[in-house]
């Protein structure tokens, strides 16, 4: 069977050949992404070739314009939806997505908080100046040390994820001689359409507190949670609710779900204690395309759809509408990057007769991007420094780790003249690559380089280097 056909029996149902190569497919290759006149992949104007010449290959790269254009575009389209509603919104950029001094500067400078899940995520908003109030603390284990740093620069919200950390953190209030501001997160039930190990609003599963009862009869763990808190009023102030039902999730219908039972659980907490909790947080999770197969809508549209199942959850209610928080991060950062490889070893393998598939190895590998070995992610690539006339071929690109599933991209029609040399771009890698990086095989990190408005590249985060691994190992003496 013909390696260009549609109908290559390795390739899956969605994967077609592309009739030109060297197209940039818009659904996944946002707009800072072109081909100059020699074919090469710009990155807002600035070739790939120069960007690998000057930082280093592998790469990331991130487009700063795009970032801020897309945070920017979540905040006003939720502000737009949800304001004949008699609504407050707040949105704060999930930080784990991908966090440094200066992507934080970027997201406060367009009208975002930022939401952390360590102490280290908490010290580098601190460190890019991002002011103490508008910062969030998550976590299902914060240390003692973690809450402290939270309690001393006056973060905004900790969100606490157990009944012990209630005590844990009401008695570090103490000492401190300070009253915490604090967000309970509740696993509301909802089962997002999303990888298993990125759904987490179902009850077996580390975060949150359950809304239903105990089999004893007992309250659920979510209102003991509520009683912790105003047992502790003194050294905790309970702003209100806090859940997340997943990542990469496309619908609206999950979160009108997540509010609802939200927003009965706020009643029955007004009805017990005569308390109105002010605010609910529906947290993140809205996805991006990473190939042609992904779907995602327009965030417009996203808000638009949440609208009415959020009015019609608030008419059923008798309280004030809520101020209400959401949680960006990979819609945010995610299209704003890519990698850049340089290509290493390429081998065509025989799978079975007559069906082949071709290796193309790169110089990074799981090390800069472990989700396709986490959660089985999907990604695409293009041949990024030329156009190429030759025939597309079915190819899987693989990185140079010791492991069988270290594949950067399953499955991909690249040229069939892709050879040793050649730079390949990965789109859609600004969210969880970075983040998860890691020296596996003792491969040096790499760097992150932004692209500014201007058109300027610079390094963000420096690139690595077996120095910096080997000024961590003191197990011998040095020559």
């Amino acid at each position: 069977m013909s390696e260009t056909s549609t109908e290559h029996p390795l390739a899956p149902a969605w994967l077609r050949a592309p009739e030109d190569p060297a197209t940039l497919d818009p659904a996944v290759f946002t707009s800072q992404y072109t081909r100059d006149a020699a074919g090469c992949v710009t990155v807002d104007s600035v070739p790939v070739t120069e960007l690998a010449e000057r930082f280093g290959s592998p790469s990331y790269v991130v487009s700063e314009a795009t970032f801020r254009a897309r945070a920017r575009s979540f905040r006003e389209a939720f502000e737009v939806a949800l304001r004949p509603l008699g609504v407050d919104v707040a949105v704060y950029y999930a930080s784990k997505a991908l966090l440094n001094t200066a992507v934080a500067g970027w997201a406060v400078a367009e009208g975002l908080n930022v939401d952390t899940a360590s102490g280290g995520e908490l010290a580098v908003a601190l460190a890019a100046g991002v002011p103490g109030e508008r910062i969030a603390l998550h976590g299902n284990n914060k240390s003692a040390e973690e809450l402290s740093l939270a309690l001393r620069s006056g973060v905004g919200r900790i969100v606490v994820d157990s009944l012990a950390e209630i005590e844990l953190l009401a008695g570090l209030a103490r000492e401190h001689g300070l009253r915490a501001p604090v967000m309970i997160r509740v696993t509301p039930g909802v089962h997002a359409s999303t990888h298993e190990f990125i759904a987490t609003a179902h009850e077996d599963q580390k975060f949150g507190l359950s809304l239903n009862a105990a089999a004893d009869g007992e309250d659920s763990p979510a209102l003991q949670a509520v009683a912790a808190c105003l047992d502790a009023a003194a050294a905790l102030e309970l702003r209100g609710l806090h859940c997340h039902i997943g990542s990469q999730i496309f619908a609206a219908e999950g979160f009108g779900q997540a509010a609802q039972r939200v927003l009965e659980l706020r009643e029955t907490v007004a009805r017990r204690w005569e308390l109105v909790l002010p605010e609910i947080d529906l947290g993140g999770g809205h996805g991006v395309a990473y190939t042609a197969a992904d779907s995602p809508r327009d965030v417009a549209a996203i808000a638009a759809d949440l609208a009415p199942l959020l009015a019609a959850a608030f008419e059923a209610s008798e309280l004030p509408v809520p101020h209400l928080s959401f949680e960006p991060g990979r819609f945010i950062a995610g299209p704003s990057g890519c990698t850049v490889y340089t290509v290493g070893t390429v081998k065509t393998v025989t799978v079975s007769p007559g069906v082949q598939r071709r290796y193309v190895s790169v110089d990074g590998g799981m090390s800069d991007n472990a989700r396709p070995v986490l959660y089985d992610a999907d990604y695409t690539a293009v041949l990024a420094n030329r156009v190429s006339e030759a025939a597309p071929v079915l190819s899987r690109v693989v990185g140079k780790h010791c492991e069988s599933g270290d594949v950067v991209v399953k499955d991909v029609y690249l040229p069939g003249d892709v050879r040793a040399g050649d730079l390949l771009v990965v789109p859609v890698t600004g969210a969880y690559c970075w983040s998860l990086a890691s020296n596996y095989n003792w491969l040096p990190r790499p760097g992150i380089v932004a692209v500014d408005p201007s058109g300027r590249a610079h390094e963000i985060v420096r690139r690595e280097s077996v120095t910096d691994l080997l000024a961590r190992d003191t197990g011998a003496p040095r020559p």
